[in-house]
């Protein structure tokens, strides 16, 4: 079905998201700040709240403020990226 996999590393979390359902995708907020790193993936989008979605390429990066709602958006393969917190 789908894969969700997290590798713990000293700078950060690295997160593959391989084929989820749009459904897996859904609206949420972090309790703490948080800047991702796009390492893989082609066509996701990420969206924060009251915002229209923003493709995310390889090697961008997002700051997501602590209880701002985001979420992404399906690409065509799976995404990795780097979490630092």
């Amino acid at each position: 079905r789908n894969l969700f996999l997290v590798v713990y590393t000293d700078n950060g979390d690295i997160r593959t998201f391989d084929n989820p359902n749009e459904d897996d995708l859904v609206w949420h907020r972090d309790k703490e700040n948080r800047m991702i790193e796009v390492l893989e993936g082609e066509n996701w989008e990420i969206q924060y709240e009251d915002e229209l979605p923003i493709l995310m390429f390889v090697g961008d990066e997002f700051y997501i403020p602590k209880m701002v709602f985001h979420r992404l958006h399906k690409g065509n393969d799976k995404l990795v990226i780097k979490i630092n917190k």
